[in-house]
């Protein structure tokens, strides 16, 4: 796990940084800088947005006594995708943007479900060959 930390938190910045230079090689210092500030303040309005309804559906499904589990996800995905967001560079952008888009979140959704599930399903047979 540690080695994933290592290589999530100098590979994909060095990736960003490249892209970045890259592209501001082609297009120019100023519409880069000008598409780094734009997609933070889309990000950063569209996570605002996303939030406040997956929040309000939550207290909506909470004042009806039902477990908002799926709309938790959600909630958990649109922080994740602000979180990413506010890194500078097109990947994480690209990957923030995604789990802001209702649609696209979902797709992440099934693949995180289905994570924790499996999950789940490893820690039983854990358990149960332990108490055997």
């Amino acid at each position: 796990m540690f080695i994933k930390l290592i290589l999530i938190f100098t590979l994909i910045p060095l990736i960003e940084l490249i892209i970045l230079i890259k592209l501001g090689n082609i297009v120019g210092l100023i519409p880069t800088l000008f598409l780094v500030v734009t997609t933070g303040i889309l990000g950063a309005w569209l996570t605002r947005q996303q939030g406040l309804s997956t929040l309000n559906k939550i207290q909506a499904q909470l004042s009806l006594g039902k477990v908002p589990a799926e709309n938790l996800i959600n909630g958990v995905l649109i922080l994740v995708g602000g979180i990413v967001l506010l890194t500078p560079g097109l990947l994480t952008d690209t990957f923030g943007f995604l789990l802001l888009i209702p649609q696209t979140r979902d797709q992440f959704k099934k693949i995180l479900k289905k994570k924790l599930k499996q999950k789940v399903d490893q820690n039983k047979t854990e358990t149960t060959i332990t108490i055997h």
